[in-house]
């Protein structure tokens, strides 16, 4: 369908212009009313934010999105768009995207004076009336609200105060849109004092002379609460005159982690059928943020952003990637030895709470990964201390009932879950294993632990016939026991090989090449998951 050219087309339809507070507002409840889905794109915020931006908007507010880096703050504001009419017009030419029915520019009316309804008008896009600033020390006033352009006033033969000479900032080209500051503490304080009048009094003043032009925009901030103390403030009058604060915060579930990596992480690369990622290693990969996150390692007055979650997961495809592309499988699936390149996702995410050297943040990056593959592990095996708690029943047991003479109960079950596995290494056995090994010998290689494939298949239910799964999964189960200090594991970061060995064998044997120079007994330590 054509839409109306001209000025007096337009008013011939009987268009109506609504304010673009009052525009969202409408929207929003058309879209509440008919059950449609308010943000695409938003995750894990439908019980807490969403709702406080929907009552934010049906009052018509200015708004402030306060949270941690990576907390989807630009993401929402960029997305209140989806909230805006599909096309409105504006009249041709105009800067500051002028109403046809009430122009506010010198441009705008003096079009409108002389031309009348044969006023051409264009029409713009939703997509095109958001604009957006990252406030930096530098920004000055004339970036966001303007300044008096000497060369368009000596141009033109215009006195400095007239309307003509203005040449318009950021904020009035977004008029009748929505305009967003992102960390607003950053900006300086005599540049947060001119947004006053924007927000209060819904005008612009420029460099004092008495031009005042009523803008019909909508204020979106961004901020993080860190900021407040480590690099600016917001200044009081300015906070005040913001109507809604919303808190955001990072995702409270698993399942709400998940599908946000999902929806961020560039994984399919050999198409949907070449990948597999098996639902642990999504697991694994969410519960290092979340481990980081209340890590006593980490500033968490940082924040650990999701991208953290999007980094590791891509990184871990990447090493899997790599591994087909060398050994020309036509699957991509992660093995857990693929964990130890995740840190390159990680390291760049987080602070330290004390500064140090590079090598301690990737000490602290591979205890995350650690901590994570311990906790998802106990989510889909058997607690493998629980045979440690075994031992204290049976000692307990036999000094209540060694000097009894009543009949004891039958004795707790001294077998334990692993023992075939433990059993089998306290032998001397060793398993080793690198991230570039061809599958086939991968598999050959944990097929020689006793119970591993049964224990594996018996917990995950992996059909006998998925041996890239069923072989990833094997692995797991190992790397399981050595993060509960049930087998040892020797590794080192860059090394191609990891080893798995039993835990009290290697502690006082050790290869030759990991003994000291000067030949002596000391324990090492270094295979001990700490």
């Amino acid at each position: 369908m054509s839409r109306p050219s001209t000025l007096g087309e337009l008013r011939a339809t009987g268009y109506t212009v609504q304010p673009v507070k009052e525009e969202l507002r409408n929207n929003l409840i058309q879209k509440l009313r008919n059950r449609e889905p308010l943000f695409h794109g938003i995750i894990g915020y439908e019980d807490t934010v969403i709702p406080q931006l929907t009552n934010a908007i049906l009052a018509e507010h200015d708004i402030i999105l306060l949270g941690l880096r990576g907390q989807a703050k630009t993401r929402i504001a960029r997305s209140l768009t989806e909230l805006l009419d599909e096309w409105t017009p504006i009249i041709q030419g105009s800067e500051i995207n002028d109403d046809p029915f009430r122009p506010l520019s010198f441009h705008a009316v003096q079009m409108v004076r002389e031309m009348g309804d044969a006023t051409p008008i264009t029409w713009m896009h939703r997509s095109e009336r958001y604009g957006e600033k990252l406030a930096t020390p530098d920004v000055t006033i004339a970036d966001i609200i303007g300044d008096i352009d000497p060369l368009k006033a000596a141009h033109q033969r215009l006195h400095y105060s007239h309307e003509g000479a203005i040449h318009f900032g950021i904020v009035p080209r977004t008029n009748r849109g929505i305009f967003t500051i992102n960390e607003l503490p950053d900006l300086q304080p005599r540049i947060q004092v001119g947004l006053f009048n924007l927000l209060e009094e819904r005008d612009i003043q420029i460099r004092g002379f008495n031009i005042r032009i009523p803008l019909d925009v909508m204020m979106v901030f961004t901020a993080n609460p860190e900021d407040y103390t480590n690099r600016g403030n917001i200044v009081t009058p300015l906070k005040d005159r913001i109507a809604s604060q919303i808190l955001t915060h990072y995702p409270l579930s698993m399942e709400h982690a998940i599908a946000i990596t999902e929806q961020e992480a560039w994984t399919k690369r050999f198409g949907e059928e070449g990948i597999v990622i098996p639902h642990y290693f999504k697991e694994i990969i969410e519960q290092i943020a979340f481990e980081a996150r209340k890590s006593e390692f980490i500033d968490q007055k940082s924040g650990v952003s999701a991208r953290l979650s999007t980094s590791a997961m891509e990184a871990l495809v990447s090493n899997a990637e790599r591994r087909s592309i060398v050994n020309g499988d036509e699957i991509i699936l992660p093995r857990i030895t693929d964990l130890a390149f995740v840190t390159s996702g990680v390291t760049g995410k987080v602070e330290l709470v004390f500064e140090g050297e590079q090598e301690g943040m990737a000490k602290v990056a591979r205890a995350l990964v650690g901590r994570a593959v311990k906790q998802i592990f106990k989510q889909y095996f058997p607690d493998p201390l629980a045979r440690d708690k075994m031992k204290s029943a049976l000692d307990r047991y036999e000094e209540r009932y060694s000097k009894n003479p009543q009949p004891a109960p039958a004795a707790p079950k001294k077998e334990g879950e692993y023992d075939g596995i433990l059993n089998w290494f306290a032998q001397g056995n060793t398993l080793s294993i690198t991230d570039t090994m061809k599958f086939s010998d991968y598999y050959k290689e944990l097929s020689r632990v006793p119970r591993l494939r049964e224990i594996t298949q018996r917990h995950l239910g992996i059909q006998e016939a998925n041996r890239f799964e069923m072989a990833s999964a094997m692995e797991f189960v190992l790397d399981g026991l050595h993060q509960h200090s049930k087998l040892a594991k020797e590794e080192e970061f860059g090394a191609p090989e990891v080893t798995y060995r039993d835990m009290v064998g290697s502690i006082f044997t050790r290869p030759k090449d990991m003994e000291d120079d000067d030949g002596d007994d000391e324990i090492d330590l270094r295979n001990m998951p700490f």
